[in-house]
């Protein structure tokens, strides 16, 4: 592909020098390299318990008799946890007083279970397999 450079040229007190240029072509072709690889991919499923300790919480509602005459209607009001709700009722009179019925005394409880449940996880299970020994090599 290469020339040798021609010799340079003297005319008239020019120099004449020669440029060369190299020029490359490429192309691609099929190549039949064998019949390539079969993947299988199997999914099972495996059991899984889970245990985990959950907290809910209940109300423990104590209705507790007063039968007290008050002149007017007192909030509500906490004592250590538990909260005191008056509940009220209008009694006729000469005048309208106010009269504690009864007392709701909520106490918040906590209470712990245990959860349990079985799951199904699934698992990939991946099987190669080569047509012929040229793909073979290739396989990691």
């Amino acid at each position: 592909m290469n020339k040798p450079p021609e010799t340079t040229e003297v005319v008239e007190g020019a120099v004449a020098v020669p440029v060369i240029r190299e020029e490359l072509e490429v192309t691609t072709h099929v190549v039949d390299t064998g019949r390539g690889v079969r993947v299988t991919r199997n999914v099972t499923e495996e059991p899984a318990e889970i245990r985990e300790q959950l907290w809910h919480e209940e109300l423990d509602v104590q209705r507790v008799p007063v039968d007290r005459v008050v002149s007017e209607a007192p909030p509500s009001r906490y004592e250590g946890d538990v909260l005191v709700v008056p509940v009220l009722e209008e009694i006729l009179v000469i005048e309208k007083r106010f009269r504690i019925k009864e007392e709701l005394r909520i106490t918040r409880v906590r209470k712990q279970q245990e959860y349990r449940e079985t799951v199904s996880l699934r698992v990939e299970d991946v099987q190669v397999e080569a047509f012929d020994e040229a793909a073979r090599n290739d396989i990691p």
